[in-house]
């Protein structure tokens, strides 16, 4: 079963979207060389419990933070620890979801620490442009497989425009989101258009391309949590909460501006 949000659920759903949003722009301004991603956590926490939120994270299946950071090598789920520090030309992927009124919000960005190479920047930047387009084609009377398709496409011309091959990540992708944070339908960051479920107004989906330097293949390490590419290549990760809506697809958790 899909969730279908009536507006006035949605309106709560970007309540807790912006909670992350903010979150998320507070640890941007922290993540620089000789920070430990341990401390970004404890921000992070901070900020989302100030706003009268829960973070999601933090004990889901026994998660032990409130945010997934994730550094060079490592794709999604990344432990944050004290003894992990930034140093500088290190690409941090940040995830961060909270709850608030019984309402989940989920984003994560993919920040440079000081001067990375170009191809770094190339990879960011081409893991955003298939998330924005991912996000275009989350339109009522759409396909699930739609919204797959725009991402893989949108990864392939930044690779030719780039003149890097992209790997996309196998097995991860977006979620349905709403009173849970992982719900139906999963979103595979590749796929054929017009096929798979039809896109409804009131449905809220979790956009969230990752990308390689190199191969699609993972690892999970031995904590159980840590994915990271299996030739060594760096990733990145973007993620946007979406709601479906008359007026078009509606960022829930884009700052304001």
């Amino acid at each position: 079963m899909i969730e279908i949000k009536s507006r006035g659920q949605l309106e709560a759903m970007r309540a807790a979207g912006l909670v992350v949003a903010r979150t998320l722009a507070l640890l941007a301004s922290h993540a620089k060389a000789g920070v430990s991603t341990g401390e970004l956590d404890e921000l992070a926490e901070q900020s989302i419990r100030d706003a009268g939120a829960i973070p999601s994270f933090k004990g889901y299946h026994g998660f032990p933070a409130s945010i997934c950071a994730s550094v060079n090598e490592q794709v999604v789920h990344g432990i944050p620890s004290r003894t992990q520090v930034l140093a500088e030309g290190d690409l941090i992927s940040i995830d961060c979801g909270a709850i608030l009124d019984g309402w989940h919000g989920d984003s994560a960005i993919t920040l440079p620490v000081g001067e990375v190479t170009d191809a770094e920047l190339k990879l960011s930047e081409a893991t955003r442009a298939s998330m924005l387009a991912g996000i275009e084609a989350a339109v009522a009377g759409g396909r699930l497989g739609d919204i797959s398709f725009a991402i893989e496409s949108a990864t392939i011309l930044a690779g030719e425009e780039h003149g890097i091959e992209y790997g996309i990540v196998e097995g991860y992708g977006g979620h349905g989101i709403g009173t849970k944070m992982h719900m139906d339908p999963f979103l595979p960051n590749h796929g054929k258009p017009g096929k798979g479920p039809r896109l409804k107004v009131g449905m809220a989906i979790a956009i969230e391309p990752m990308l390689t330097l190199g191969t699609e293949r993972t690892v999970e390490l031995d904590d159980g949590w840590t994915v990271i590419t299996a030739d060594g290549s760096r990733a990145a990760h973007w993620e946007h909460s979406v709601a479906i809506t008359d007026d078009g697809p509606w960022v829930l958790t884009a700052l304001d501006d």
